[in-house]
């Protein structure tokens, strides 16, 4: 029964017989698959997807787009699209940042050819659920040698007066020696009465020469259990430089994977993550070397307070033919409490020689001293925590190319510490 309710759904969206294809396929595959293999996690039995596909009502819960800027954005709450802002001379370049329904009548080619080359269907059990069951779609396509200068938005709202799930899958195509900037929200707003899900795919196909800035801030709420998958496809001397700050409030996996297929290619990922109360999050970052002199860096810090729980998984793997590769990665966790729950798990698959890799990981409280001496220079205990903290997670912060996004992990990061 589900699988004609899904089909009627894709009819109704008028989708290409394909992309119809596809979802029935990723259903049958459901089943039989595997759940991803997240180190150290137990989230098997979190409710990640209840076997609904349907749309949201219209809602009350609207951003104030007098306050969002004029930069070229798409803004989506829910399942619908709200907002499309893009300048004229862009539009005329080729540039496309749309929903998937908008986009299949203006590139549907281009859709088809990348639509689900970053990320397989049959992957494991969450990605064929994602491509069977997604609801709401965005599609960033920066066409050849197109270079822009103001950063790309793209706000995705989940509204948490509604069970509807948030299952969306976003694809990012930057065509060859293209270079931008993208910034990517998922936020929940409304009362955040009402349990759901969220399953959220993220494919970047990094063309040849590409240089892609990629930012995300996710704010999810605490009634919402999260899978965010995030996996980028790099051809040769491509190039994607990642920012993500996990500042979700329900309980969270973040899959961040990076193919480096291309000779020459470049990935550089930056995470900062914080939970709080009961929360747990499971953070698994992976880079796998293919090409020749590939270089893959990870850098991951987070803090948990209270009960919370948060592990950093670290995967660097070298293939067999990757001459010349080079994989790094660091993470480590500061707990506040004696009751908080951290893993740090670095892992390092090295199958070919002439390549370089390395590793670093730990787990520590804050200082007793560095406390004393604050709190002696007439600082209260909350505010000396929040200095610790913001000097622990700058190390990352600072990294990150952009400072609106910079600025704006720090006002998340308090905004998280203010609800203790």
């Amino acid at each position: 029964m589900m699988k004609e309710t899904i089909l009627a759904f894709s009819q109704e969206k008028a989708e290409p017989i394909w992309l119809q294809e596809r979802r029935l396929a990723a259903f049958d595959k459901i089943e039989s698959l595997p759940l991803p293999n997240i180190e150290r996690v137990r989230f098997h039995r979190w409710n990640l997807g209840d076997g609904t596909i349907a749309v949201n009502d219209a809602t009350a819960n609207v951003p104030d787009f007098t306050a969002l800027g004029d930069n070229p954005k798409l803004v989506q709450v829910g399942t619908q699209t709200l907002l499309e802002q893009l300048p004229a001379e862009l539009m005329q370049k080729g540039l496309v940042f749309t929903d998937l329904q908008s986009a299949l009548e203006e590139i549907p080619q281009v859709v088809e050819a990348y639509f689900g080359t970053a990320l397989r269907y049959d992957e494991d059990k969450l990605a064929a659920y994602n491509y069977a069951y997604f609801n709401s779609t965005a599609v960033l396509y920066v066409p050849d040698n197109m270079e822009i200068e103001t950063p790309l938005e793209g706000i995705y709202l989940q509204d948490s007066d509604s069970d509807v799930p948030f299952n969306k899958h976003i694809l990012i195509i930057a065509g060859k020696n293209t270079k931008f900037s993208y910034i990517e929200r998922f936020e929940s707003i409304g009362g955040q009465t009402k349990k759901t899900s969220a399953n959220i795919s993220v494919e970047i196909i990094a063309g040849v020469g590409s240089q892609v800035s990629y930012s995300a801030i996710d704010r999810l709420g605490e009634n919402v259990t999260a899978y965010i998958s995030r996996r980028a496809k790099h051809d040769n001397d491509s190039s994607v430089d990642w920012a993500m700050g996990v500042m979700n409030e329900g309980h969270v996996i973040g899959d961040f994977d990076s193919d480096l297929v291309g000779n020459g290619s470049h990935a550089n990922l930056k995470v900062v993550a914080a939970s709080s109360g009961r929360q747990i999050q499971g953070i698994d970052t992976r880079v796998t070397n293919y090409g020749h002199n590939s270089v893959g860096h990870i850098l991951q810090h987070g803090v948990i307070l209270e009960r919370g729980t948060l592990t950093f998984n670290g995967i660097g793997h070298i293939v067999k033919g990757a001459k010349g590769a080079d994989a790094q990665q660091e993470s480590r966790v500061l707990m506040l409490s004696d009751k908080a729950r951290s893993d740090a798990n670095p892992i390092l698959l090295i199958d070919e020689n002439e390549v370089t890799a390395g590793h670093a990981a730990s787990i520590g409280q804050v200082d007793p001293e560095d406390m004393y001496y604050l709190m002696s220079r007439g600082i209260d205990q909350k505010t000396a925590e929040r200095l610790v903290i913001r000097g622990f997670l700058g190390a990352v912060i600072t990294e990150i190319p952009s400072k609106d996004v910079r600025q704006e992990l720090i006002s998340v990061l308090d905004s998280k510490l203010d609800k203790r």
